[in-house]
């Protein structure tokens, strides 16, 4: 009977789940032919940690980012947090490198001199395998998508050498 309770628990509103949210970011703008970085942030929910991209063992799932791109658009180095040394109490010898709370990762965003200026999406996601103090949950994924505006380089001003400027006397 006992088992019973404890398991529906689990399924009632208002008991915590291991999750990871995403908060979009604002349109970022990249001149054609450069490079821009992209701050995406997310939320590990309160009581649970997350592994960082690189765990400290061989056997932890590594969060990571994967994204579709748009055509003309290159995606560069993705920048990760360290991860943050913790010891739980199912491994207290071990220091574990993790995420939670907030955190950041950047992403760097090249436009192709040879793409069209406009709105582009980008879609992805960011996988990673929750715990809390106890266990590990199975592996999870959260939904990103964040757009980038591309615009034309400015033209620069050509000086007239034919002309000097005005000077009042």
């Amino acid at each position: 009977m006992m088992l019973t309770l404890a398991a529906s628990a689990q399924d009632m509103p208002g008991t915590k789940v291991p999750s990871v949210t995403f908060q979009p970011p604002p349109i970022e703008t990249i001149v054609r032919g450069q490079e821009g970085g992209i701050n995406l942030q997310f939320r590990v929910a309160s009581g649970f940690h997350i592994n960082s991209n690189t765990p400290t063992e061989e056997y932890l799932i590594p969060t990571a980012l994967k994204l579709d791109v748009p055509t003309d658009l290159v995606v560069g180095r993705i920048a990760y947090p360290a991860g943050e040394e913790t010891s739980f109490a199912f491994a207290p010898d071990e220091k574990l490198s993790v995420y939670s709370g907030d955190f950041e990762l950047t992403v760097n965003v090249r436009a192709l001199s040879t793409v069209v200026p406009g709105k582009y999406e980008f879609r992805g996601e960011l996988k990673y395998q929750a715990c809390d103090n106890a266990a590990c949950y199975p592996p999870k994924q959260t939904r990103v998508n964040f757009e980038v505006k591309v615009v034309k380089a400015p033209v620069p001003k050509k000086a007239n050498p034919g002309q000097s400027p005005h000077v009042h006397s």
